[in-house]
């Protein structure tokens, strides 16, 4: 039986209801000649979310990502370095001196998952440090996915891939030169290191990565030129935090601050999260609030799938691909 039919056959209610509804309205935005932006938050890539996103990547599925610094890094991270990661299924029980003896053996934990320090993070900050040197040196500025695109097409890194290469999403967006939009990229392992390359002299000017702000203005110019009323971008959400809230604010920005006229309003919406709706939180923040916030319309196909990401989106995924 195919994933898409084992689904429609047993997810017929509550939360697994509305990943059929959210799956179908993902679909039909696409088939109305709509664009889709992906948005990841939390830990998705080290959760190995390319395994699934790089397939829709590949089938034009997804037109433009926005994604955390560390998610960015992270897929990287684990295409050079996958054999050296360990995963602690009991990660719950672990004691602070077992966290410490991780901490001993440069073995960076997310959740159940250790990020050898040594294998992934300095292999490609040797890698990139020469990109930042080499823009720094010419007087030019790239964004922080440039970069990575930069040493992923180059070549450097292919013997040191220690999985498929078509699991890596990054590798793949770097194939179609997807936009990608990474807002706070600053708060990432390699944004620490540029900094620290900065203030060490290595890298001159700060600027030699592009801002947040700059991103932001890219993403305004983007929006206005792909989103029309006949073929409208829809926002695929993955969390929640800055990965979400700061590209969705292209909309009320460019309405209230440009004052341009004839931009639609996102054109669907899906939110993949756990968090409660409560507390002032953007990510437990239902999506009938963002109609106040004029990002989201009365018409907007609008749905909420309050579960794990990382069980739910790779079913999502399933659905749209036709599996």
């Amino acid at each position: 039986m195919k994933i898409t039919e084992f689904l429609k056959h047993h997810y017929r209610h509550f939360n697994a209801a509305a990943l059929i509804d959210a799956a179908e309205g993902y679909k039909k935005h696409l088939d109305d000649g709509g664009k889709m932006m992906v948005t990841l938050a939390g830990a998705m890539s080290t959760a190995e979310l390319g395994l699934s996103l790089a397939e829709m990547i590949r089938q034009d599925k997804v037109q433009i990502i926005t994604c955390t610094g560390a998610n960015l890094e992270e897929d990287v991270f684990n295409l050079v370095a996958h054999n050296y990661y360990e995963r602690i299924p009991n990660y719950r029980d672990l004691s602070p001196e077992q966290e410490q003896d991780l901490l001993d053996r440069h073995m960076n934990r997310v959740t159940d998952t250790c990020i050898p320090e040594m294998e992934a993070m300095r292999r490609i900050e040797n890698v990139i440090l020469d990109e930042w040197v080499k823009a720094d040196q010419a007087g030019e500025a790239f964004f922080p996915h440039e970069f990575f695109y930069k040493i992923l097409l180059s070549g450097k890194l292919d013997d040191s891939f220690q999985i498929d290469p078509k699991d890596s999403w990054l590798l793949e967006a770097a194939k179609k030169n997807l936009p990608i939009i990474v807002p706070g990229w600053e708060d990432s392992t390699l944004g620490n290191m540029f900094a620290g390359h900065v203030i060490a002299g290595d890298v001159k000017n700060v600027h030699t990565v592009r801002s947040g702000i700059e991103y932001m203005m890219f993403l305004a110019e983007w929006y206005t030129e792909n989103a029309k009323e006949e073929s409208k971008v829809g926002f695929f959400q993955i969390g929640g935090g800055i990965a979400g809230d700061f590209p969705i604010c292209v909309v009320p920005m460019l309405h209230q601050d440009l004052q341009r006229d004839n931009i639609p309003l996102w054109g669907y919406f899906c939110q993949i999260s756990d968090s409660t709706t409560s507390y002032g939180s953007y990510s437990g923040a239902v999506p009938n609030e963002k109609i106040t916030w004029g990002k989201l319309g009365l018409d907007t196909p609008k749905f909420i799938i309050e579960s794990d990401a990382t069980i739910v989106a790779p079913l999502v995924f399933a659905i749209v691909l036709g599996q």
